[in-house]
């Protein structure tokens, strides 16, 4: 009787666990200062000022939520993509995205009392944040709520640069 051949070992891909890495880089400068203005930061807002008119369709509550939403909507959909077809670094990398975008927003709730960010429009804005907790009655809540969505970006972050790790693994081909 045959006996079983040793399943080989994964074998590292250098090219995925160095971005990944370089990823995680950024990272680690968004966790220590995600009030600081960066690349991401300009697509996101794109991808949030889309928002409110998109969701604006159901109502004024629902339209001034649909920044953040949709800001953090996007990569996640990116994510869920690549996961779907089995592209599971790929999704790593996005997930990243969905981590920064979190940040952001955090950035944003925890903006609701004071209101000392600059905002798109000018002065005579509405604060999106400042509104939502307002209506909701948890206005002065808006340091917790803003801590909670950091702690879900810090998450998304450190699940992304473990998973991508993870996923610079490959199997080694039959002709290896």
């Amino acid at each position: 009787m045959p006996r079983p051949q040793p399943r080989p070992r994964p074998q590292l891909n250098y090219f995925k666990a160095g971005a990944i890495l370089l990823v995680g880089f950024y990272g680690v400068l968004c966790v220590l200062d995600p009030r600081a203005y960066r690349f991401l930061d300009s697509v996101d807002l794109i991808f949030h000022e889309a928002g409110h008119p998109i969701f604006g369709l159901f109502g004024g509550f629902i339209g001034a939520l649909g920044g953040s939403l949709m800001q953090v909507l996007i990569p996640a959909i990116v994510t869920g993509y690549f996961l779907l077809y089995n592209q599971r670094w790929s999704g790593m990398v996005t997930l990243f995205w969905v981590g920064q975008s979190l940040f952001n927003v955090s950035v944003y709730v925890k903006d609701a009392r004071p209101r000392a960010l600059d905002l798109l429009g000018g002065e005579d804005v509405t604060h999106d944040w400042n509104y939502l907790l307002g209506r909701l009655n948890l206005l002065p809540y808006d340091q917790v709520v803003g801590g909670l969505v950091y702690l879900a970006g810090l998450g998304a972050i450190v699940a992304s640069i473990l998973g991508g790790l993870y996923y610079s693994l490959e199997e080694p081909s039959a002709d290896d």
